[in-house]
């Protein structure tokens, strides 16, 4: 079942993380929210970067594993991968599963 994270940024943008971790490490992930990147397939790239970090990664960990996948140039806007690391533990460290409404 997936675990579901919420961060609002200081600017008011909600970043939205629900993780799927399976034998200690994350198997799925999916971040939504109301921000903006550009090019739209970082969003991908980030993910990719979650995928297989250790459940209990700090938030520091999460952030340099993303930061790696973003291609050269890519915007963030309204969000950071600080942000995303946030929800993210949020989703982790919550120990009741639950789904997305």
């Amino acid at each position: 079942m997936a675990r579901h994270g919420e961060y609002k940024t200081p600017g008011g943008k909600l970043v939205v993380a629900d993780v799927v971790v399976k034998d200690g490490k994350v198997e799925q992930a999916t971040i939504t929210g109301d921000f903006f990147l550009e090019p739209e397939t970082a969003l991908a790239d980030m993910v990719d970067g979650l995928v297989g970090a250790p459940a209990n990664s700090s938030e520091a960990e999460l952030v340099r594993r993303m930061d790696r996948q973003l291609p050269e140039g890519a915007a963030l806007i309204g969000f950071s991968t600080e942000s995303v690391a946030m929800a993210v533990k949020r989703a982790i460290d919550d120990d009741t599963p639950r789904e997305r409404l």
